[in-house]
């Protein structure tokens, strides 16, 4: 099975052969058809599975073609500032043949920066719960988000970030895709994962 017969566009195709990527790994075969039909995810998935590559591609595609006045359509929440940097230095080199803005919020880093960035116009926030929050609470907007992605679930959960999450939530339209990716299915998860 390659990624052309998964339903990858070219311009996508064109960076992971650029990357080296030859065939999909397990994770990517049974969750990039099903991001793309527009269906809510919850996938349980190690890292270094190519899981970010999993539910970012199928996100790229869809965004694709660019809508007039729109705010942000895609958040991908992560649990770490260093995972969070990763996931988008990954989706700067997948959509490296397309015009996408993505902007990083996370703790550590300038908030009035990553305001401007904000202002400037972005299509995917990858973000850690919190810092996320914060910026709602200057005024960011999440009523044209698409997509919402929860990555290592498990982890936000543990380090604490239940509350920012059953927060952040309700300030999503009702009609997103969910997508929620945890190495466990804990309780708690699947708690959540009722919630979201």
């Amino acid at each position: 099975m390659s990624f052309e017969k998964l339903g990858v566009f070219k311009p996508l195709l064109d960076a992971i052969h650029d990357l080296g990527y030859e065939n999909p790994t397990t994770v990517q075969k049974r969750v990039i058809p099903l991001v793309l039909q527009k269906k809510d995810i919850f996938a349980s998935a190690q890292t270094g599975t190519g899981k970010t590559a999993a539910f970012a591609l199928p996100i790229l595609q869809r965004l694709r073609k660019p809508v007039e006045n729109r705010g942000v359509r895609a958040i991908i929440l992560s649990p770490t500032r260093e995972l969070s940097i990763q996931i988008h230095e990954d989706i700067k080199d997948l959509s490296k043949y397309m015009e996408i803005k993505t902007t990083i919020l996370v703790g550590g880093k300038d908030l009035e920066k990553q305001k401007r960035a904000l202002n400037n116009g972005t299509e995917i926030i990858i973000a850690t719960p919190g810092r996320l929050f914060e910026h709602i609470q200057s005024g960011l907007n999440l009523s044209d988000v698409e997509v919402f992605v929860l990555d290592e679930a498990d982890r936000m959960l543990d380090m604490g970030f239940t509350k920012d999450i059953r927060k952040i939530h309700p300030l999503l339209p009702k009609r997103h895709q969910t997508l929620l990716f945890s190495a466990t299915f804990s309780d708690k998860v699947r708690k959540l994962s009722k919630l979201i």
